[in-house]
């Protein structure tokens, strides 16, 4: 504990890196679906909505890493609340992201099940090369 002071800018760094990964994950993943189902509505606000997702991912990470770095300044009173509470919202806060926005998209919760016969789903393009781009 006499070193803590030591590595609490070292693991609220790491925290805003884990921030900047997971919440940036999540905001790449739903702007190629909103680039998927809306076409012409993200063509025309591509600019605002990758900044408006920027700035969130920036000020999430953020808050996590200083929330963090002000939950470990007393060695004595480890793990702090604040810490835990932070840490679980930061794991928290991309997978509800993501569950919600399938919900929302139709995609279904996040283990796919086998639809009931008569009510199978269209295949949708995948956004990887297929023979006829690449000719």
């Amino acid at each position: 504990m006499v070193h803590l002071a030591a590595f609490r800018v070292g693991i609220a760094a790491l925290a805003v890196i884990s921030g900047l990964v997971l919440n940036g994950l999540t905001a790449w993943w739903l702007l190629r679906l909103v680039r998927s189902q809306a076409p012409p509505l993200y063509r025309e606000y591509r600019t605002w909505a990758m900044a408006i997702s920027t700035l969130l991912v920036l000020v999430t990470a953020g808050a996590g890493g200083f929330l963090t770095y002000v939950g470990l300044r007393d060695p004595q009173r480890l793990p702090d609340a604040l810490s835990v509470v932070v840490a679980g919202g930061m794991l928290l806060l991309p997978i509800g992201v993501s569950f919600a926005a399938r919900r929302v998209a139709g995609i279904g919760g996040v283990i796919p099940v086998e639809e009931p016969p008569g009510k199978e789903r269209t295949p949708r393009p995948s956004g990887g090369f297929s023979k006829s781009r690449i000719q």
